[in-house]
C-alpha cells in the first residue's frame, strides 16, 4: 500500500471536514482532493440534512461530481481524494466516473458497517471499494485504512444516538 509523505496531514484535514460536518449537524464524513503536489483543491463534508435528507449525498459522491465539473479528467487522473472512511459502492462508483485517479481513506466499510448496524439513514454495504475500481477500464490507486484508529473516533457514538 503506497503512500506519499502528505497522505496522513491531508487525511487528518479530511477528518476535520468530518468533525466541522457532524457540528452542523450532519452525519460525520467528510472529504477532500487534492493535487499531485498535495494543494488541496475542494473539500466536502456530508450532504444527507443539507440536501433535504437525500442518503445518496455522501461527502465523496458530492466532491466527485463537483470534481468532474471543475477539472479535466487528465488534471483528475493526477488527483487524490482523501476521505474520513472508505467510499462505499456509490461513491467509488462517481470516484471512477469522475476520473480522479487516487483516493486514500481512514476507517473501512466493514468497520462503519459494524459502527452504523441497519441504522436507516446510513445502510452500509460491505463492499470494498477497490472491488468496484477493479471493475473498471482505468486504473483507481488505493491506500487504506490509515489512521483507521484516528477516523473511527470520528463516528464514536454518533451512530448508537441516532437508532
Amino acid at each position: 500500500m503506497p503512500s506519499r509523505p502528505d497522505d496522513e496531514a491531508l487525511l487528518r484535514q479530511a477528518f476535520a471536514v468530518a468533525l466541522r460536518s457532524r457540528d452542523e449537524g450532519d452525519h460525520p464524513f467528510g472529504a477532500l482532493l487534492a493535487d499531485a503536489n498535495g494543494k488541496v483543491l475542494m473539500e466536502q463534508g456530508n450532504g444527507f440534512s443539507a440536501e433535504g435528507h437525500d442518503r445518496t449525498a455522501h461527502a465523496e459522491k458530492l466532491l466527485a461530481t463537483r470534481a468532474g465539473k471543475a477539472y479535466s479528467l487528465e488534471t483528475l487522473a493526477g488527483c487524490t481524494l482523501y476521505t474520513s472512511a472508505e467510499p462505499c459502492a456509490m461513491c467509488a462508483g462517481a470516484i471512477y466516473w469522475a476520473g480522479i485517479g487516487r483516493v486514500v481513506y481512514g476507517q473501512t466499510e466493514r468497520g462503519l458497517k459494524a459502527m452504523t448496524g441497519d441504522n436507516p439513514e446510513n445502510p452500509t454495504l460491505d463492499l470494498p471499494c477497490e472491488v468496484v475500481f477493479a471493475a473498471g477500464q482505468r486504473a483507481t490507486e488505493v491506500v487504506g485504512p490509515l489512521l483507521e484508529d484516528e477516523a473511527t473516533a470520528l463516528q464514536a457514538d454518533y451512530w448508537a444516538s441516532r437508532g
